[in-house]
């Protein structure tokens, strides 16, 4: 699958909605619960609600190095990636080398305040090209008994 032809798929493809499972809910459920609002429409089905918001949504796991394994489409297009290749992608990867010390302490405020929603860097896409995120959340994907499942993160798409 061409990056490229992403935003033609209105459905989350079977690979990547599958790999994420229940997960996918948590990604909205945690949102809405550390947030105070939510990050879709209640109600509606959060595949297709996070796979069509209009913000990037990135979500990856608790892995010593962290593995993806959830972009909705325009995460997918900004980083230039196919589904199968995110989520083989450790989310370090996401930042320039000389940027994952700043990525380091962020994820590190995320643990320990639930989430932050004043995030701005550089992340680099699967090309190489820079780009500026502003005002991103990351938040811990935490179940409704406490489990720490990952950390998820959302924002606009960068100005070109």
């Amino acid at each position: 699958m061409e990056t490229n032809s992403l935003m033609e798929i209105n459905t989350c493809p079977a690979l990547l909605c599958n790999h994420a499972g229940a997960r996918l809910t948590l990604i909205a459920e945690s949102f809405a619960r550390l947030l105070g609002r939510p990050l879709i429409t209640e109600g509606l089905d959060p595949a297709q609600s996070l796979w069509t918001l209009p913000r990037v949504i990135l979500a990856h796991g608790t892995e010593a190095d962290p593995l993806f394994f959830y972009g909705n489409r325009l995460a997918l297009e900004l980083f230039e990636l196919t589904p199968e290749h995110l989520i083989a992608m450790p989310s370090r990867l996401s930042a320039e080398p000389l940027r994952r010390e700043e990525r380091a302490r962020l994820l590190a405020r995320v643990a320990e305040n639930g989430f932050i929603d004043d995030y701005s860097g550089i992340r680099v896409s699967s090309s190489g090209k820079r780009f500026r995120i502003h005002d991103a959340v990351v938040w811990n994907l935490i179940d409704a008994k406490g489990h720490l499942h990952g950390q998820a993160a959302t924002f606009a798409l960068p100005s070109t």
